[in-house]
């Protein structure tokens, strides 16, 4: 499903024009990325956190030029789905498409 397949979806369940219901989905993800841009993690009860976790200092490797390189600690974003959410899923989820 891509945006605007959920800004179909959302305007035809709730009656509100897909412009309004655009404008709402934009100003909310707005909201979660400034707020995970400040270090502030977004909590929705029952759907999920927006988090940001610390990734730790690391060693690489240059394939091309096969030299160690050192990546160093960086904060990145993530999303942790709520028990309800992932228990749901796990219950109506028989099998991905294009899985044997």
């Amino acid at each position: 499903m891509r945006k605007a397949d959920l800004v179909a979806a959302i305007s035809e369940k709730t009656g509100v024009p897909k412009v309004d219901v655009l404008v709402s989905l934009e100003s909310f993800f707005t909201e979660v990325k400034d707020a995970l841009t400040e270090g502030e993690n977004v909590y929705i009860r029952g759907f999920g956190s927006f988090i940001v976790k610390r990734r730790a200092k690391k060693i690489g490797r240059h394939i091309k030029k096969n030299k160690a390189i050192e990546i160093p600690a960086h904060y990145i974003p993530a999303f942790k789905p709520s028990k309800i959410f992932v228990d749901r899923v796990k219950e109506n989820v028989d099998e991905l498409p294009g899985e044997d």
